[in-house]
């Protein structure tokens, strides 16, 4: 019995070590990056804080995977639907500002099911 119990613990452990790990990234992780841009973003004066760019970086760290970017995109479509004053053309120039490369354009037209 002390054999099986050993060799059912064994082969548990192996499952949960060779298990992929799936974290997929929400529009609360979207928003909580991004949140220290939104002042930037409605006034487009000067460069983005630090905190900002610091949150656009997190955010293309997490995005990594195809369904992350577009949860990503998605996401910052929604906001930038909710939040009012957001000057469209600073938001999609807000990577580039922060030194950041994003597969696609920030904007509400993008396709968000086409971001790779």
């Amino acid at each position: 019995m002390a054999v099986t119990l050993k060799i059912v613990c064994a082969l548990v452990l192996c499952v949960l070590i060779t298990a992929p790990v799936t974290h997929a990234l929400t529009c609360g992780q979207v928003t909580s990056s991004l949140g220290p841009c939104i002042p930037f973003l409605r006034t487009g004066g000067g460069s983005p804080p630090v905190p900002c760019c610091n949150g656009v970086r997190s955010l293309n760290a997490a995005a990594r995977t195809t369904p992350d970017r577009q949860t990503a995109c998605r996401c910052l479509q929604t906001a930038a639907r909710q939040i009012s004053g957001i000057n469209p053309n600073v938001a999609a120039g807000l990577p580039g500002a922060c030194g950041v490369n994003i597969p696609y354009k920030i904007s509400t037209s993008t396709d968000c099911s086409k971001v790779k």
